[in-house]
């Protein structure tokens, strides 16, 4: 039997629970018993190949059976993981440099797994903390989506003790990915309370929400952007969701009347914001309302305040060590600027979108966030993202690009325009009206469904 240091706490809930599902993968159930045996087998398998402690093990797979084994495995291994999946195969080879990835473990579809040495040596002074320490790490990278994925390393050993305190078991979707720390969340907070990881084969709307009627789910965790394609693709007519008590999102920031449209739609579902980054891990959140874009976020083991310009910064117990690949975003006292420019109300605050994505006009700022929720109250448009364009007279105006539904798209640009600039302006002060639109047919989100903004 192993005897295990950092996942003693999973191994006795999964014991205490064997009956219990724990898994649910293409359509078949694994209870706690198996999960704790395979948890077992991979040790073994670790121990018997040339992978050592403190060795940097990158991991390709999606959430099956074979793939959530193997991250405990590699937790108790005092392993550096290093989880990827196809959402960022173009970039492989990239995060393999920059991981300095000494192994790669990879998990096929049909959950049959493959060893591979890449013949080089992890140096870093992070790397060589965690060794030092005899912990466990995990190194997580950014979407990149505002330029180079940066390489989040963290003691893995810290962030799992927020998961040692006993809460609510649920039924949880497995919607964000292996490799982003949402994903990480939803799976380390359901194994730890025996609830049940309920995987999908991908993330269309209809996917998830059968497998939400069928496995009877009650967590949801997603993304603003999918909250949209689920109200415009209408998949909740074809699917039964009355087991579905709780939706999260986070990721970005939330348009209003989405959140509206969803509220108005689901009354008996909670919706709930969470914020969380990469670096620092998912803070504990509380939304006002389930209509309010308000959120009270804190927790044990994180401090929040916001400075002079109105930025969020947050002090975590759980925070990361360092990038391996860009100098540490720290402050001297140890405070991790986010970005985020939030209004503050009492304990509560409004996440209004990065501060870089702000757009600058004649001297008045616009949130691409704020004009993009009045654009998506008219039926027809089924995605828009707002961004800025240089002016020589007012140094920027506001533009969007705009992607129709089916219906909407046969008809006239012209007379479109004229319908959404009359809507805007009823809705928004003058320098926040598009001056420019654009039509395009292609999808604005990437693989992890967060809005993808032009630069």
């Amino acid at each position: 039997m192993l005897e295990a240091q950092f996942i003693g706490f999973l191994l006795e809930r999964f014991e205490q629970n064997r009956d219990k599902d724990a898994i649910v993968w293409r359509e078949q159930v694994y209870s706690y018993a198996w999960l704790k045996d395979k948890v077992e087998t991979w040790h073994q398998a670790l121990i018997d190949s040339d992978i050592e402690h403190g060795h940097v093990v990158m991991v390709e797979a999606d959430y099956s059976p074979s793939s959530i084994a193997l991250l405990i495995a590699l937790i108790e291994y005092q392993a550096i993981i290093v989880p990827i999946t196809d959402s960022v195969s173009h970039k492989k080879e990239e995060f393999i440099e920059t991981a300095q990835a000494e192994y790669l473990i990879q998990i096929a579809a049909d959950d049959s797994c493959q060893f591979t040495s890449l013949n080089q040596n992890a140096e870093h002074d992070c790397f060589s903390k965690l060794r030092s320490e005899k912990v466990p790490g995990l190194i997580l990278f950014s979407s990149g989506s505002t330029g180079k994925s940066k390489a989040a390393v963290h003691d893995l050993a810290k962030l799992l003790e927020k998961y040692k305190v006993p809460r609510h078991a649920l039924r949880a979707i497995t919607f964000l990915l292996y490799d982003h720390i949402g994903g990480v969340n939803t799976l380390l907070y359901t194994l730890s309370n025996a609830g049940c990881v309920i995987t999908v084969a991908d993330r269309k709307p209809d996917t998830v929400l059968a497998a939400v009627d069928k496995f009877s789910a009650d967590l949801l965790p997603t993304s603003p952007t999918f909250i949209n394609l689920i109200l415009i693709s209408e998949a909740y007519q074809r699917h039964q969701l009355t087991s579905l008590k709780t939706v999260t999102y986070g990721t970005e920031p939330m348009p209003e009347s989405t959140l509206l449209r969803f509220n108005k739609q689901f009354p008996h579902i909670k919706l709930l914001q969470t914020y969380g980054l990469s670096e620092l891990g998912i803070l504990r959140s509380k939304s006002k309302d389930n209509d309010s874009l308000w959120v009270k976020i804190g927790g044990e083991g994180f401090e929040t305040r916001v400075t002079g310009d109105n930025i969020l910064e947050i002090k975590a117990y759980s925070g990361m060590l360092g990038y391996l690949n860009a100098p540490s975003p720290y402050t001297e006292d140890g405070w991790f600027h986010t970005g985020d420019q939030v209004e503050v109300d009492g304990e509560y605050m409004r996440i209004l979108g990065r501060k870089s994505e702000i757009i600058n006009v004649g001297g008045q700022k616009v949130y691409p966030a704020e004009v993009e929720s009045v654009l998506q109250q008219l039926d027809f448009i089924a995605e828009s993202e707002v961004y800025g364009e240089k002016n020589a007279l007012l140094g920027n105006v506001v533009c969007a690009k705009l992607r129709l539904n089916t219906l909407a798209a046969e008809q006239d640009k012209k007379t479109l325009k004229r319908q959404i600039k009359q809507h805007c302006s009823q809705s928004l002060e003058s320098f926040q009206v598009p001056a420019k639109f654009k039509f395009d047919d292609s999808e604005q989100f990437s693989p992890r469904f967060k809005k993808m903004r032009t630069l």
